[in-house]
């Protein structure tokens, strides 16, 4: 609505001087006053005056107790508005009383920088959780139906196998009859065979004890002694059962495992633990050697140095070369590898000696990590800057190449200029790169398929996103600094946005990692610093 101040029908005017349009007002008199005026007006001592700009004339309340006075300061014991005979009354003399429009200027201030904060960041943000539910949920509700269906694969899995080992069984069953009936055969067939010849042999015995004929009785030769041993005898031993007692512990873990079910949070503003300083000025990554140590290597430094939590320089190394590392990170077995873009080179540094590993010919290393199995994923670009992609070694030997999409597009950005691409291999074995000129995460599969490409929260950032360093936690969320809006994102490994970490003084962040209890270590750029956060409850 028009102040009427400005209305063209009805200017107002100094009440001095005519002069139109006057900035101020005195709240005790009602009149006003343009700057010329307000001395002269002051200069009347005959009774008080409280001037105040021309927008704010009415801010001076009646005095409650004082009906002839107006408030002009405000007891910020009490908050109540007070006038002059107020402030030095018994009520309120030993309280604070401000200026009421220094107050009330200052009161409006903080309320127009709230009003910011809720719109432009607060708001902002609650409206992306809100509007990221329903996406949680389906999410759950679509990796249970993944269990669920592993479940039953395996559980046909299983029954198949147990149909086979019966069918097996009762086959066995089968050849074990199959062999018993047969002997039975074959010695019934014997039997059979000599019964008719002992009949007869009988009956010519008799026939010969009745004749007196001496020729016949001469012929006659004794078969008993054939007789006498039976056929070969053997009893039938059928087999027998025995079922096992079922154990439930058996099935389990024939079925498989659950890993630990667990519900945690991600704290709205993340606890710093501690802070190291140290002796690189310009630091780029950190790398965890154990959960009380770490590696460090900064921009234009060609010293790698390992840190204890309390800031104690451990140990420092110079690199082979004399050129300063892009990247370092720590093997499984507890050794540190650097990468040498100038000379091409990727290095180990073991107990005693700095060891050459890789050396490339039309590519130069530029940032890496090691993998849960082993193995090392570097991100490299071509020496005419035009190709980038991701290639995984075990040991010197390359086991994969990850350069092109489904669609024979590059899946990286190329180019000498800001070539920053950290890495990471997820708990799912995604890999996943920040791709700082293309301004995205991009994440494939273990199997070179490209899943998801992150590229920020329209409504938060201040500038540009810009991922930076890179790390990824147990529960196989993505966690990347934003360098130029000085906050770190997480998103789960699907690609849905969890959180921001922009409150903990994290002023150019760059490289991170995390130890094994998912605390945060955070290389603060040109501070040389590495904090310690916790953002998991």
């Amino acid at each position: 609505m028009e102040d009427p101040m400005y209305s063209l029908q009805d200017v107002i005017r100094c009440d001095l001087c005519e002069t139109p349009v006057p900035p101020k007002h005195c709240d005790i008199c009602h009149i006003h006053l343009c700057e010329a005026c307000v001395g002269k007006h002051l200069s009347d001592r005959s009774r008080d005056h409280y001037i105040v700009p021309f927008k704010l004339r009415g801010i001076t309340p009646k005095c409650t107790k004082h009906s002839t006075e107006v408030c002009t300061k405000l007891c910020t014991t009490c908050n109540i508005p007070v006038c002059p005979l107020c402030v030095a009354s018994s009520d309120h003399e030993w309280y604070d009383a401000k200026d009421i429009l220094t107050w009330f200027e200052t009161k409006k201030e903080l309320m127009q920088k709230d009003l910011q904060d809720l719109e432009k960041s607060i708001y902002p943000r609650y409206h992306e959780v809100a509007k990221n539910i329903p996406v949680q949920r389906a999410d759950v509700n679509k990796r249970s139906r993944k269990l669920t269906t592993a479940l039953d694969k395996q559980g046909e899995a299983l029954h198949t196998e147990i149909d086979i080992i019966i069918q097996g069984m009762k086959s066995e069953i089968d050849d074990i009859d199959a062999q018993q009936i047969a002997a039975i055969d074959q010695q019934e067939v014997a039997i059979n065979h000599t019964i008719p010849e002992i009949t007869q042999v009988i009956l010519d015995l008799k026939r010969l004890l009745d004749t007196s004929d001496v020729c016949l009785v001469s012929e006659y030769t004794s078969r008993t002694e054939e007789f006498r041993n039976l056929p070969a005898q053997f009893q039938v031993t059928l087999p027998t059962f025995t079922p096992q007692e079922i154990n439930r512990e058996q099935i389990h873990q024939q079925i498989g495992s659950w890993s630990k079910p667990a519900i945690t949070f991600l704290l709205d503003e993340p606890q710093n633990l501690t802070g190291i300083q140290t002796e690189c000025r310009e630091l780029r990554s950190v790398s965890c050697l154990s959960d009380s140590e770490l590696w460090t290597c900064g921009y234009y430094d060609n010293i790698l140095r390992l840190y204890n939590l309390q800031g104690e320089l451990l140990r420092s190394v110079q690199t082979k070369s004399g050129n300063w590392p892009r990247d370092i990170a720590v093997t499984r077995s507890g050794d540190l590898v650097y990468t040498d873009p100038l000379d091409s080179s990727i290095n180990l540094v073991s107990a005693t000696q700095i060891q050459r590993l890789i050396t490339l010919r039309g590519w130069r290393p530029l940032y890496l990590c090691s993998t849960s199995s082993g193995d090392l994923l570097v991100i490299m670009d071509s020496d005419d800057g035009n190709q980038t992609k991701v290639v995984r070694y075990s040991g010197s030997t390359e086991k994969q190449s990850i350069q092109w999409d489904d669609q024979c597009k590059p899946l990286y950005s190329s180019g000498y200029i800001n070539n920053i691409k950290y890495l990471s291999e997820n708990r799912n074995s995604d890999i996943c790169v920040a791709d700082w000129s293309a301004g995205a995460v991009v994440v494939v599969s273990e199997a070179d398929k490209f899943r998801f490409r992150y590229t920020g929260l329209p409504s938060t950032p201040r500038k540009s996103f810009r991922p930076c360093g890179f790390t990824t936690d147990s529960r196989a969320n993505i966690l990347t600094s934003d360098l130029h809006n000085h906050c770190i994102h997480i998103i789960d490994q699907d690609g849905l946005f969890l959180r921001y970490i922009h409150n903990c003084g994290l002023q150019d962040p760059w490289g991170l990692c995390v130890d094994s209890k998912d605390n945060l270590f955070v290389a603060v750029g040109d501070k040389g610093k590495v904090k310690k956060l916790q953002y998991y409850k």
